[in-house]
């Protein structure tokens, strides 16, 4: 009897073998570059967020890259609770909920109006569509400044200056051009052929909309939410000046705790004060920053 003993095949050497990549001198200078840039970042994030969690015997030593001993949370309970902002003594929390109170009208306003103008210019033959597409384009690049005094006088004359649903007006009024723009984009990518189908359908402007296009804008109306919460929350000029004594937004409060001294200046508190006002925005980016990455990549800011 015979045995036959299968050869295992011999590997052969490809022709033009990959040349193994080393740390190039090019490299080296980008993880430098790199790492610089990220050291301008997080070296003062660094300092504020140490400096909240010292007590003011620690700060006035000097030392501001020392770890905090002790470690206290007494100058973030100040600056929500009792830090003066002018001749108020209230803290932070006021102007906290009333952004709460102004974001949610202006989002509501601004994904309204954007989105149902985006939906028209993009899928619906409008008259005059490339013209006020034009002139929306020219107006996203209008400095606020130059119409500030003219958005005063018609808030005024409507009776909504001083009040949140006049801050959430001049928001929408303001976002419309680039979002506008952002959803007319995203509409342009929908296929022609599901709004034949609609349309043959009886579908009206309306109904094609609430029931067809909603439901495929998740992707882009994510992307909106976020820039539209990140500019909103952020803002500090439009709460400052159409905002009344009441109803300012948190940046303004933040600012008045920060210039506002009796005796000493509290550096723990406005470190605090910074640190909670920028947690609410980007605790919604670390949230939804991964369907912003997929609706940018569906087309979002494409066309």
């Amino acid at each position: 009897m015979s045995l036959t003993i299968a050869e295992a095949p011999v590997e052969r050497a490809p022709l033009f073998p990959r040349k193994k990549k080393g740390i190039t001198p090019r490299s080296i200078a980008i993880l430098v570059f790199l790492a610089i840039c990220a050291a301008f970042f997080c070296v003062p994030l660094y300092v504020i967020v140490t400096t909240s969690f010292k007590t003011m015997d620690q700060i006035r030593q000097g030392d501001i890259f020392s770890l905090p001993l002790p470690l206290t949370f007494d100058a973030w309970w100040n600056a929500w609770d009792s830090a003066c902002s002018g001749i108020r003594c209230d803290g932070l929390k006021v102007g906290f909920w009333n952004s709460m109170a102004i974001l949610f009208p202006s989002l509501a306003l601004s994904l309204a109006l954007s989105s149902v103008t985006g939906y028209a210019l993009a899928l619906w033959n409008v008259k005059w569509a490339n013209a006020f597409l034009f002139i929306l384009f020219m107006c996203a690049f209008v400095p606020f400044q130059i119409i500030m005094i003219p958005l005063i006088i018609l808030s005024s004359g409507l009776k909504v200056y001083g009040t949140v649903w006049g801050i959430a007006i001049v928001h929408a009024v303001l976002s419309m051009p680039i979002l506008t723009l952002i959803f007319r984009n995203y509409y342009k990518g929908i296929p022609h052929e599901i709004m034949s189908a609609a349309m043959m359908d009886s579908g009206s402007f309306w109904r094609i909309f609430v029931e067809i296009i909603l439901p495929m804008s998740a992707n882009i109306l994510i992307v909106v939410l976020i820039l539209q919460i990140t500019s909103i929350w952020n803002d500090f000029l439009i709460g400052l000046t159409f905002g009344g004594l009441g109803t300012q937004p948190m940046s303004v409060v933040l600012a008045n705790v920060v210039i506002t001294t009796t005796g000493e200046a509290a550096y723990n508190e406005n470190m605090a004060a910074a640190l909670l006002t920028a947690i609410p925005p980007l605790l919604i980016y670390f949230v939804l920053g991964r369907f912003f990455v997929q609706g940018i990549t569906a087309g979002a800011i494409k066309g």
